[in-house]
């Protein structure tokens, strides 16, 4: 019975997954309780984490908990160890608000925390991130992680980005990548969701960027510091916090 729940889980969508969280979240959590792996996030560990995946599937990254995947846990261990974030005063601007933070940030009182997105009913503000209605120099720290590729002009959004960020403030503008590829690719002749999931990872997705990113965002005006954050922790960790070896937090400052 327990090995067909976990078979069922794993082929619900992750969208579904959110917007059913709150009722199936506590059940999930019930079935594949264990010692095995452990959310950073709320702490709490499993026997193991749920598959993942548009186009191909990944399996054990989807926490049962806070349906976290790789990227919000490598961030949030970054925050907590490395940055201020948790104890700082700061204004604070995050884009397309992940299920797994926004109510862990909202709570946070020393905080001035701003959401936005075009779509998501998470947003205090509605916005396109191309042309953003705030004044220049206004957050210390902005969040966009897995926006920019969705985004036709991603220059234009980076420059918007870069506009409302103080001096000497921080940005984390995480995106899919590809390491292995030097250059970014983009074809907006392709407009087929299908064939946009088969060579973009994902039906919405306009680019595949490569290591050029980082540049990109120099020309910017961005100070960028690519940090292997991974490469800080014991084997055992990245392990037991269900990591993605290798990847790259794009963290940036404002000079």
């Amino acid at each position: 019975m327990k090995k067909l729940f976990k078979l069922i889980l794993n082929t619900i969508p992750r969208p579904l997954l959110i917007r059913l969280s709150y009722i199936a979240r506590p059940v999930i959590s019930l079935f594949l309780r264990g010692k095995t792996y452990t959310d950073p996030i709320d702490g709490k560990s499993f026997s193991r984490f749920l598959s993942y995946g548009y186009d191909k599937q990944r399996d054990n990254v989807l926490s049962p908990s806070t349906l976290s995947l790789e990227r919000h846990r490598l961030l949030w261990l970054f925050l907590k160890n490395e940055t201020q974030f948790f104890t700082s005063p700061a204004r604070v601007l995050h884009f397309a608000p992940e299920q797994a933070f926004y109510k862990r940030f909202r709570k946070l009182k020393h905080l001035d925390y701003i959401t936005t997105d075009l779509n998501s009913p998470l947003a205090d503000v509605k916005a396109d991130i191309c042309n953003l209605p705030f004044a220049e120099n206004e957050y210390d720290i902005i969040f966009c992680n897995h926006v920019l590729e969705h985004i036709p002009d991603d220059t234009k959004a980076m420059q918007e980005l870069f506009r409302v960020l103080k001096p000497g403030g921080m940005a984390v503008l995480q995106i899919p990548q590809d390491l292995k590829r030097a250059t970014t690719f983009e074809d907006d002749t392709i407009t087929d969701p299908k064939e946009r999931a088969r060579i973009f990872g994902q039906y919405d997705h306009v680019r595949v960027y490569g290591v050029d990113y980082f540049d990109k965002l120099r020309t910017i005006g961005f100070k960028v510091h690519e940090v292997d954050y991974t490469s800080t922790l014991s084997i055992e960790e990245v392990k037991k916090y269900c990591l993605a070896k290798g990847e790259i937090l794009p963290v940036c400052y404002k000079p």
